[in-house]
């Protein structure tokens, strides 16, 4: 059989992935990370005149992994984190996965590769109203110049990082009285109206405001992030927080801070307000009470078996 090229079938394998992401069987954000890995690495491997499947060794692709890349500045990293190196495996991984599945090749370049170190994970933390505070206060340094106020309070309205990522000012319904945030959900996610708080509804209109005041008539603007495909722009969000984290000194060398940690404060807040977990899944656009019940802190299965 006639050695395939990987510029040839590429496209034909992106787009099955992107088939599963808008069917609900990977993320969008994965599928973009990995289509941008594959055509990194595609380039890579023509540089070093391998252009087949077939070609691809073992060698090329830990060259490829530990290859110097550029940080979101654009500037030069000679030497790649750890997390950079695994998305990187991973995107191959899946590239000759698919490859092999396909007919395309039997080569598979990554079996023998040797493990990606990870460091110790840092501790978590619970986070309270006083750490809020301290975020919001934190958030609104620049506002509404920055985003991070912005980014803040849709996270505590309950959206994900990959909705905060898709939201627009036309998303917003600042009524006086009763504010709301409309997100169309995402992977793992409803669509769904969030309500805002009188802190979020107020550094949302400041924010509306400014992205407008140069806008032409009647267009729209991402209240947090610009960045065009998926990945990027959740990737964009979790830096803004985490520039949020460290500025409030939640976040340092020992303990870690993570959006999650504000769904999880959200998921807690809601159930001690309503006592109901189904409160809870709504809000926050899931379908499971499981997992909502995970995020609220709640072994809800557990009480009723002691009930029982």
């Amino acid at each position: 059989m006639a050695k395939i090229r990987i510029r040839t079938a590429l496209p034909h394998i992106t787009r099955i992935w992107q088939d599963r992401a808008l069917s609900g069987h990977m993320s969008l954000e994965t599928a973009d990370l990995y289509t941008q890995i594959c055509e990194r690495a595609e380039r890579y491997a023509q540089i070093h005149g391998v252009l087949c499947f077939d070609d691809f060794t073992h060698t090329l692709v830990q060259a490829f992994i530990e290859a110097p890349g550029n940080d979101r500045h654009q500037g030069l990293i000679l030497n790649p984190a750890a997390g950079t190196q695994r998305q990187r495996r991973a995107g191959l991984q899946a590239l000759f996965t698919e490859a092999r599945a396909l007919g395309y090749t039997t080569a598979a370049p990554l079996v023998d590769l040797p493990p990606i170190p990870r460091s110790p994970r840092k501790q978590g933390v619970r986070l309270d109203d006083d750490d809020i505070q301290q975020l919001r206060f934190h958030g609104e340094r620049g506002m509404p110049a920055t985003r991070h106020a912005a980014l803040l309070a849709l996270l505590l309205a309950g959206l994900t990082t990959a909705e905060i990522a898709k939201a627009t000012t036309a998303d917003l319904d600042l009524d006086v009285t009763h504010s709301t945030v409309w997100t169309f959900g995402a992977t793992r996610t409803h669509r769904r109206h969030c309500p805002l708080d009188e802190w979020a509804a107020r550094v949302l209109l400041l924010r509306c405001h400014h992205l407008l005041r140069t806008a032409p008539p009647g267009t729209t603007q991402p209240l947090v992030t610009g960045a065009t495909s998926a990945y990027r722009a959740q990737a964009s969000v979790c830096t803004g927080f985490g520039d949020i984290a460290r500025r409030s000194g939640l976040a340092t060398a020992q303990c870690r801070v993570e959006p999650r940690d504000i769904t999880r404060y959200v998921a807690r807040r809601i159930l001690e307000e309503t006592g109901q977990l189904s409160e809870v899944a709504r809000r926050l656009g899931l379908s499971s009470l499981d997992s909502a019940a995970a995020l609220a802190s709640l072994d809800w299965q557990s009480d009723e078996t002691d009930t029982a």
